[in-house]
């Protein structure tokens, strides 16, 4: 009976055991992730843009004020998705989509991948997993990102642990940009503010670097040159805001506390290059393929309208410089100034002779 009791009075507390340890065992070997979308509420927090959907562990915090995209374990991901997708190039493939975007952010210093603004085709959410690659991107090389990288890999083309890189189809970044030189550290925890801009006449990407409550920078921390519109030509692209923590020991958590989305489509003929969809990239990322144009008859007009008023201009000038020349080198006589002059007049007296034989002499 004796050991009956004690048998009963320890069952309670065996299992209670059992269960913590069965517990513990099952967050480590999978964290706790919610991969299902969830819906951004735009009414409560106007500063972001409507269709936006939450993947993976990102979540509202701060009463709904922000979103942190990563929570403070291994293989952590989150993806902030504008789940309504775009073209480069409407549906005759004429009108080039320029777009302009800024967003707000922080970084723990714990060890993670950074942040990353991304564009791809097709379904963006399904190649998001914290063990697929950095930042939480998978699939293919079809993508443009934007990396705010806070780990040094040499083998990226990475310039330190605090720089901004441009990838296109992989994470070596072609384009650096050194945070550095702004005085700024992606990972300190504090508030910053990016600017990007895609101008699709000039084919140029444009990404700019602050702090939140700084305005917008002149010049850009890093520019390259690319023609998003031969990439994907007419294809749904989705972009999104993603990070993880993929090392094995980070914890770094990436919050986004505001981002804005906007779209302009510009008509072909004020584009000042036209859209070579096969040369979207050359390979420095500087120099782009430029078409041939017509020759418009009101620009030959333009031109030979202002190659005759240099001419005339010139002329003009080497007129007036031979006018002051020449009167330089010319002499003229001194004046001539008339003296009085004293004359004396003699009366002469003639005589006429004649002769015997009248002749006079």
């Amino acid at each position: 009976m004796a050991n009956f009791t004690i048998s009963r009075c320890n069952f309670p507390f065996i299992f209670l055991l059992s269960s913590f340890y069965f517990l513990t065992l099952t967050l480590i070997a999978e964290p706790i992730s919610s991969s299902g979308p969830k819906p951004l509420n735009n009414s409560s927090n106007p500063n972001f843009d409507s269709e936006i959907t939450l993947l993976g562990d990102a979540a509202l915090a701060g009463g709904g004020s922000y979103v942190n995209l990563t929570r403070p374990w291994v293989s952590s991901s989150g993806l902030l998705l504008r789940r309504k997708p775009f073209k480069f190039l409407d549906g005759n493939l004429s009108n080039p989509t320029s777009f302009s975007t800024e967003f707000a952010f922080s970084m723990t210093p714990d060890g993670g991948d950074g942040l990353l603004l991304v564009f791809a085709p097709g379904d963006l959410g399904s190649r998001l997993s914290g063990k697929g690659g950095p930042f939480g991107i998978k699939g293919d090389n079809r993508f443009l990102g934007i990396e705010f990288d806070t780990d040094m890999n040499g083998d990226m083309n990475d310039l330190n642990a605090n720089h901004i890189g441009v990838d296109v189809g992989s994470f070596v970044s072609l384009a650096v940009g050194n945070v550095s030189k702004l005085n700024l550290v992606l990972n300190s925890g504090e508030k910053l503010k990016c600017w990007i801009d895609y101008d699709a006449s000039s084919k140029r990407l444009e990404i700019r670097l602050g702090k939140m409550d700084e305005s917008r920078p002149y010049a850009p921390i890093s520019a390259y040159g690319i023609d998003m519109s031969g990439m994907w030509r007419g294809e749904d692209v989705y972009v999104g805001i993603s990070s993880s923590n993929s090392n094995g020991n980070s914890s770094q958590i990436s919050s986004v506390y505001s981002w804005n989305f906007r779209l302009r489509n510009v008509p072909k003929s004020m584009h000042s290059l036209p859209v070579n969809p096969r040369g979207y990239l050359d390979g420095h990322g500087e120099s782009l393929s430029v078409q041939k144009r017509g020759v418009c008859p009101l620009t030959v007009l333009a031109g030979m309208i202002f190659v005759t008023g240099c001419g005339a201009l010139v002329a003009f000038v080497m007129l007036f410089l031979w006018a002051i020349i020449i009167s330089r080198h010319t002499e003229f006589p001194a004046e001539f100034c008339p003296k009085p002059a004293e004359f004396r007049y003699e009366k002469i007296d003639v005589v006429v002779e004649k002769d015997v034989d009248g002749i006079k002499y």
